[in-house]
C-alpha cells in the first residue's frame, strides 16, 4: 500500500500556494460605476473591440463600464485587465477546490494535471495583476515617450507570459482521459485564455497609439 505522505505534503504545499493567490487584492473593475445609457463610450468600446479575436466577448465584457471608460484607451485597457484578472482569479480557486478532491482519487493523471493548471494559473494571476499595476502607474502620473515605451513593454509581456501559462494549463490535460470534468476545466479556461487575449490585444493598440 502507498504511502499518503507525498499526497498529505502536495495538499499541504498547494493550500500554501491557495492561501498566497488571496493576497492579491480584487480586481478594480468590481468597484466601477455602471454604465449610465450614454451611446458615446458603448459605441467607442464597440469599436476599440473590432481589434480584439474575440470582439463579442470584448464588447458584453467591458460595455458595463462604459461611462467610467468613455472614450479613453488607457481606461479601456485598464479595465480589460481588471476584468480578465477577475476571472483568472476565479478559475484559480476553481481549480483549488476540485485539486484537492482530485487527491483522493483514483486518476493520478488528471490530479496532476490540475496542480499544473492551477500553478500556472497562479503565474499566470500574478502577471495579470502585475500589468494591471504598471498600467495605473502609467496613467496615475505623466511620463516620457521612453518611460510610456518601456513601462508598456512591461505589460504586453506580463499578459503575454500569462496566456502561455493559461494555455501549458490545458496543454496538461491531452493525456488525461475524456470526461466531465476535463471539458469543465478546458471549456473555463478557454473562456479565460479568450478574455486575456482581448486584454492584450487592447494593450497592443494603447502601447502603439498611446503617445501619438
Amino acid at each position: 500500500m502507498k504511502s499518503p505522505r507525498p499526497l498529505i505534503l502536495l495538499s499541504f504545499l498547494f493550500s500554501t500556494f491557495f492561501l498566497q493567490l488571496h493576497a492579491i487584492p480584487a480586481a478594480a473593475p468590481a468597484s466601477y460605476p455602471p454604465d449610465t445609457g450614454s451611446g458615446t463610450g458603448t459605441d467607442f468600446i464597440r469599436t476599440s473591440c473590432n481589434s480584439t479575436l474575440y470582439p463579442e466577448i470584448c464588447y458584453s465584457t467591458l460595455s458595463r463600464y462604459a461611462s467610467t471608460i468613455q472614450q479613453d484607451p488607457a481606461q479601456l485597457a485598464s479595465v480589460a485587465i481588471g476584468v480578465t484578472l477577475s476571472k483568472a482569479k476565479r478559475m484559480a480557486n476553481y481549480v483549488s477546490n476540485i485539486s484537492r478532491q482530485a487527491d483522493y482519487g483514483s486518476d493520478q493523471r488528471a490530479a496532476a494535471a490540475l496542480h499544473d493548471c492551477f500553478s500556472n494559473f497562479g503565474d499566470a494571476v500574478e502577471e495579470i495583476y502585475g500589468s494591471l499595476k504598471q498600467m495605473r502607474q502609467i496613467r496615475s502620473a505623466g511620463t516620457s515617450r521612453a518611460s510610456f515605451r518601456f513601462q508598456m513593454s512591461n505589460v504586453q509581456t506580463w499578459m503575454s507570459a500569462a496566456l502561455t501559462d493559461e494555455e501549458t494549463c490545458t496543454d496538461g490535460f491531452e493525456d488525461v482521459a475524456d470526461g466531465q470534468m476535463k471539458e469543465e476545466v478546458c471549456d473555463r479556461v478557454e473562456y479565460v485564455k479568450k478574455l486575456t487575449s482581448n486584454a492584450l490585444a487592447l494593450v497592443n493598440r494603447y502601447a502603439e497609439n498611446g503617445m501619438n
